[in-house]
């Protein structure tokens, strides 16, 4: 493989037009981030000397997203092979092999991509990627002479019936020379049923310069563009299906994958049970030995071996879940500690909180953490017993081993080892309910004539 420098364009300026939105369509999300980062994470991988990414204007946020990566603006739409030329100043002295990608194609594999590089270091003028398309549709169709390198590439709207039937595809990926490109670009012309500049005419100036093209063909899943809504979910139908892949490989148990939604940088160690429809937001690590239970919802959370979570269970973001830990159904934990061995196995909400090592919360407590200005700490000590029904008003603080009896609004803090209760005092009127019942009949008997 040649040992020549890469520089990379990354063309990022389509607007969300088809997917009905305002947002930029490299900024849709697949398996919990933007889809240019899913590209941009590969492209690393071939530790490029330059990357450049051209965008529109008014489009802040992938500039933002795409950072430390420099954007250009390619200020009009006026094809791709304009959008390429829109980084030339910023690539200038660049000496190596230009790649040149889609924002809107996130899917293509580091193996790929270094397949191109072999055909470029073949000593091929430019290398494309194709592809065998099952529905070739509006795809450019590759053009092949009988040396089987690239003769030319023809869109399927100025293609003949005969060049229409062949199914080898035009996925828009090519790596070029940086003197060759340029020099190419800079002859393409507008004569075409788009009146745009299409990179692709590259092809057809190389070889009548005397050149060679060569087109490498690649996994047509890989090469899926993005361009509406119905796109976007089958590129995450196939982003998932290769992200439980990598779980169950790596030894966890999906007890029906189809159902567990991962996020991209979701970590789930072994011998680890995910049950039905489970999702999993992003920022997740997930050690040895944990039971994740049906439907349960977990994002930016620390699972720690041994835990048991739900079914129904939701960790919210800052969740550091200890060994061996039990939570339950409808438990919510945001931003807070459960040391080892803690339970609250139904119905709580423990917010901005630690829960000390053996303390168990019953079914109805909740921390009150937030006031409506400011969010504080409750701290329930190890061995703590908390009982049903019992509000913690935050800031304050249970001592280890303590009990809270259960219905109790608890505001002041508890010593270690104490009783604390509150409850108004229970009264009993004997007869009460059945005058009542009799009185409320007569009313309702008497409204009815």
């Amino acid at each position: 493989m040649s040992d020549r420098h890469i520089a990379v364009i990354v063309l990022a300026a389509g607007l969300g037009t088809r997917m009905k939105s305002a947002k930029p369509k490299v900024m849709h999300p697949l398996a919990g981030r933007p889809m240019v980062r899913h590209l941009l994470e590969t492209v690393e991988q071939l530790e490029p000397e330059k990357i450049v990414c051209v965008i529109g204007e008014d489009m802040d946020g992938v500039r933002e997203t795409v950072a430390p990566v420099p954007c250009v603006i390619q200020k009009e739409r006026l094809g791709t092979g304009h959008a390429v030329l829109a980084a030339e100043k910023t690539l200038a002295g660049f000496s190596g092999d230009i790649l040149i990608l889609y924002g809107d194609s996130p899917l293509i594999s580091f193996e790929t991509l270094s397949a191109l590089k072999t055909a470029r270091a073949a000593g091929h003028a430019v290398a494309v990627l194709g592809f065998d398309a099952e529905e070739p549709g509006a795809y450019g169709r590759l053009i092949m002479n009988a040396s089987d390198t690239l003769e030319a590439i023809i869109e399927a709207k100025d293609a003949t019936p005969e060049q229409a039937a062949i199914s080898f595809c035009n996925s828009g990926v090519m790596m070029a020379d940086s003197e060759v490109l340029w020099k190419l670009l800079n002859r393409v012309g507008n004569d075409n049923a788009k009146g745009e500049y299409y990179l692709t005419d590259i092809v057809a100036l190389a070889r009548a310069d005397g050149l060679t093209c060569a087109a490498v063909e690649g996994d047509e899943y890989e090469l899926v563009g993005i361009n509406d809504r119905v796109e976007l979910a089958l590129a995450e139908t196939l982003v998932q299906a290769h992200l439980r892949m990598r779980a169950m490989v790596g030894g966890a148990t999906l007890t029906d994958p189809e159902t567990v939604y991962f996020s991209y940088d979701t970590k789930i160690g072994q011998d680890v049970v995910i049950g039905p429809h489970v999702v999993f937001g992003p920022g997740v690590t997930i050690e040895d030995n944990v039971e994740i239970r049906a439907y349960s919802h977990i994002e930016a959370a620390h699972v720690k071996p041994g835990a048991i979570i739900g079914p129904f269970a939701r960790l919210r973001p800052g969740a550091d879940i200890g060994p061996d830990v039990h939570i339950g159904n409808f438990v919510e934990v945001k931003n807070a500690v459960i040391e080892e061995g803690a339970k609250a196995n139904h119905l709580a909400y423990i917010g901005d909180a630690r829960v000390g090592a053996g303390a168990n919360i019953g079914a109805g407590t909740i921390t009150c953490n937030y006031d409506g200005y400011f969010k504080t700490h409750t701290d329930i000590g190890a061995g703590a017993f908390i009982g049903s029904n019992t509000a913690l008003v935050a800031p304050v603080k249970i001592g280890d081993g303590a009990s809270i009896g259960a219905g109790s609004v608890i505001t002041k803090d508890v010593a270690a080892d104490s009783l604390a209760l509150e409850r108004s005092e229970q009264k009993e009127l004997a007869g009460a309910a059945k005058k009542i019942r009799e009185r409320k009949a007569a009313k309702k008997a008497k409204s009815k004539n």
